[in-house]
């Protein structure tokens, strides 16, 4: 069992590392390019792509891909030196909360004034902890085979969001706290997409590749 104080830790390490705004960094050091200049202005890795090329994209996508790794790693890290029997949550809780610190942090890091991406990376690198392995490569798989049929990075983001909901209440099915948390997560990812949403709607949405603003 896990006490509050191993919950805020836990919340507070991965938020520092979501708010890491890879994009931004990639961009200023390899690129000399200010990514929030080009494009939609965003961080993720859809702008990087058009930004930076597929290369710098991808590179993008993997540190904030990482960050949510790292923040999963360090949770169970600090969660096995910390159980205690007096505890009033579970391990869960406490990587559920390394899911919403790293999320949070990318969608509102505090370096860019509180805005940054669209937390779908992070949070996906977070769940091969939170979740384990099978079910967070069934909502990596989602993303990748959604992205390579559509051409929308967005599309592939929002359903592998819609899943994780779904994909909580599986996993931590009667630790109501845990899969409240990460499903709240989800909903936050499908949140920072609406803009994308309404342009899919629309049919204005830019597809991998194209140059448009957007």
């Amino acid at each position: 069992m896990q006490s509050p104080i191993v919950l805020i830790v836990v919340l507070a390490i991965s938020f520092l590392l979501g708010s890491l705004p890879s994009g931004v960094i990639i961009g200023k050091c390899i690129y000399h390019v200010d990514i929030r200049e080009v494009g939609s202005g965003n961080i993720g890795t859809t702008n990087a792509i058009r930004a930076f090329g597929k290369k710098g994209g991808y590179l993008v996508f993997l540190m904030d891909f990482g960050k949510g790794l790292l923040a999963g790693l360090l949770a169970m890290l600090i969660t096995s030196a910390f159980a205690s029997a007096e505890g009033m949550f579970t391990t869960g809780d406490a990587m559920a909360m390394a899911l919403a610190g790293g999320c949070l942090g990318h969608v509102f890091s505090p370096w860019l004034g509180f805005h940054g991406g669209k937390g779908i990376a992070v949070s996906v690198g977070a769940l091969f902890f939170v979740f384990g392995p099978v079910p967070a490569l069934i909502e990596l798989a989602s993303f990748i085979v959604v992205v390579v049929l559509t051409k929308y990075i967005s599309a592939g983001s929002i359903t592998a969001a819609v899943l994780c909901p779904f994909m909580s209440f599986y996993v931590f099915w009667g630790d109501w706290f845990a899969a409240i948390v990460c499903a709240l997560v989800g909903i936050l990812v499908v949140w920072a997409h609406r803009a994308n949403i309404s342009r899919l709607r629309a049919g204005t949405e830019n597809r991998i590749g194209s140059s448009k603003r957007g």
